[in-house]
Formats: C-alpha cells, sequence, structure tokens
C-alpha cells in the first residue's frame, strides 16, 4: 500500500528556518513526480512546489520562490522542502503528494501532512 508520511513541521519564528521530509513506500518513487501542497485554516489546498523524477526539474509557487527549496533522494524514496525565511503567511499543514503522470495533472497519492506554524 502506498504511503507518504510527512515530518519536520512545527512552531518557529518569522525568519526562521525548517526542512520538511517525506518518506515514501509502497510505489516506485524513483519514477513519480512529486510536489508539496498546503492547506491554511479557511483556505483552499494550494500549490507549493514540484520536482521531476525525469531530469529534476523544479517547480514553484511565486510567493515560495527564492525561500523555499524542494529535493528528492531516490535511494532513500523521501522528499524534501527546505523553507527558508519563514513567514506568517507560511502557516499551513503542509502535504506531500506523487503524480504518475505530468507534475500539473491529478496527484495520486498524498501524505496526512505536517502543520507549520510561523509566529510574527
Amino acid at each position: 500500500q502506498e504511503q507518504l508520511v510527512e515530518s519536520g513541521g512545527g512552531l518557529v519564528q518569522a525568519g526562521d528556518s525548517l526542512r520538511l521530509s517525506c518518506v515514501t513506500s509502497g510505489f516506485t518513487f524513483s519514477v513519480f513526480n512529486m510536489g508539496w501542497f498546503r492547506q491554511a485554516p479557511g483556505k483552499e489546498r494550494e500549490f507549493v512546489a514540484a520536482i521531476k523524477w525525469m531530469d529534476r526539474s523544479t517547480y514553484y509557487a511565486d510567493s515560495v520562490t527564492g525561500r523555499f527549496t524542494i529535493s528528492r533522494v531516490n535511494a532513500n524514496n523521501t522528499l524534501f522542502l527546505q523553507m527558508n525565511n519563514l513567514k506568517f503567511e507560511d502557516t499551513a499543514v503542509y502535504f506531500c503528494a506523487a503524480a504518475r503522470g505530468p507534475i500539473s495533472s491529478t496527484y495520486n497519492y498524498w501524505g496526512q501532512g505536517t502543520q507549520v506554524t510561523v509566529s510574527s
């Protein structure tokens, strides 16, 4: 069974950094496009970042460009999100997801999320 388990969230102050991890199992991680999404209270889930499996091209939401970095280690079936210079508006539950198709397509598998809270 496919599993994605996020970790690394927490309570930090504005300007701090966090590194989220997503450990996966039950599918061939190395050939899946991977993404990070987030959902703030009262808001819809939004795209944060994605990375292709084939050439490791990365894509970011405008709001996080220059501050967040997505990466993957196929040998460990793990996805990362390095978040620097965190802002209050980054507060959300962060989810990792796996897409069998293009990164703009429907994501097939999702994690349960990890809470990131940034105090101003």
